[in-house]
């Protein structure tokens, strides 16, 4: 690899790196950091920011000037002239990544992750327990003595689907907040997206609602009340559902996610 195309991949490399950070930076000031992380990760997350912002100016700054690296320049003026005018083009590189991320993250709004997305990802799936947390919290969910009234949609999924006698749960009430993901036979998937570590390894997990009413529509932000109940579709994979009593329309939470 030429100095040129070292330089070429040095400066994008930082410049992508200075992009990254400033747009960790400007999440966590705007307070929508923890649409894209675990919020156990946020402090972390801002200390290496804080410390890439200067370490990739300082590298791009010692990039540009091609400090002791060029075996080209110096052998007359004409190769000078061609060494100088590659750093500044690949510094403008460099700035134009770095300036356009950061814009795009600015102007864009951050979003949370969608009902198409839980969708594609297969809504209860078998890797629930994957994103429930460890296996001995899960296993005290059972229990007699655990106060269920702060249960999420994560926590009665997993207990749902690791209860081997469901007869157990039918009647117990719910009051639980999710988003829509509309079934093929005019029922609805109440759903929340799981997070271990970032919205990338984000698993949605759901639980199926039985209800009288219309359907909200895709993506919709509903709290539902009701109580647990035998599926009437005997011939699905879900034993148990909520029997909705009322199902509302609200806002989206200002955390949407579980961990």
């Amino acid at each position: 690899m030429s100095s040129s195309e070292s330089r070429l991949s040095s400066s994008l490399g930082l410049g992508s790196v200075l992009a990254v950070a400033l747009c960790t930076l400007w999440l966590a000031l705007a307070g929508h950091l923890d649409l894209y992380i675990n919020p156990r990760y946020s402090v972390f997350t801002v200390v290496l920011a804080a410390v890439a912002v200067p370490a990739s100016i300082a590298g791009l700054v010692v990039t540009a000037r091609g400090h002791g690296h060029d075996h080209d320049e110096g052998h007359d003026h004409r190769s000078g002239g061609a060494a100088r005018r590659t750093r500044i083009v690949l510094s403008g590189v460099a700035a134009l990544v770095t300036v356009g991320v950061t814009a795009a993250m600015l102007v864009l709004p951050p979003t949370t992750l969608s009902a198409r997305t839980a969708q594609q990802r297969s809504v209860d799936s078998a890797t629930l327990s994957n994103a429930t947390g460890s296996q001995a919290a899960v296993s005290l969910l059972g229990s007699t003595s655990v106060d269920t009234s702060e249960y999420g949609v994560k926590d009665w999924a997993a207990l749902i689907r690791q209860t081997t006698d469901t007869t157990s749960l039918v009647g117990k009430r719910v009051d639980l907040t999710g988003f829509v993901v509309p079934g093929a036979d005019g029922s609805f998937t109440l759903t929340r997206f799981v997070i271990s570590c970032c919205a990338v390894d984000a698993q949605p997990v759901g639980i199926g609602v039985d209800t009288d009413g219309t359907v909200p529509g895709q993506g919709a932000w509903v709290r539902v009340r009701g109580a647990l109940a035998a599926n009437p579709d005997q011939s699905a994979d879900a034993r148990i559902v909520i029997r909705a009593a009322t199902v509302r329309g609200v806002e989206q939470p200002e955390d949407p996610y579980e961990y």
